[in-house]
């Protein structure tokens, strides 16, 4: 499971998307693509590899679609994640745009 984590947390797109959902709230993926300055195509893309690695889930609410961290995630991934997150943050590796 940790090599799929880091592997689905190589890109910054992915990276970015999780620095927004690691806030543990419920977000539309109209914000992340907003926030992401991603498109539609490639946006839904990145989130599916972070769904098939089990680090969000999503439900449908009308026309869109909402993501959030997988509550069901296990603890040492969690940290392992939170360490990921850390580390980029630090380095200004974050894709998250509306800071700027």
């Amino acid at each position: 499971m940790i090599v799929q984590t880091l592997s689905a947390l190589a890109d910054p797109t992915r990276l970015g998307a999780m620095q927004i959902l690691w806030d543990h709230g419920e977000h539309c993926a109209c914000e992340l693509l907003d926030r992401l300055s991603a498109t539609q195509s490639r946006l839904s893309r990145h989130l599916g590899v972070l769904k098939t690695a089990g680090l969000v889930v999503d439900r449908r609410d009308a026309q869109w679609v909402r993501y959030r961290i997988n509550p069901d995630l296990p603890a040492e991934t969690e940290a392992v994640v939170a360490a990921v997150l850390a580390a980029a943050a630090t380095e200004g590796r974050v894709q998250d745009r509306s800071a700027a």
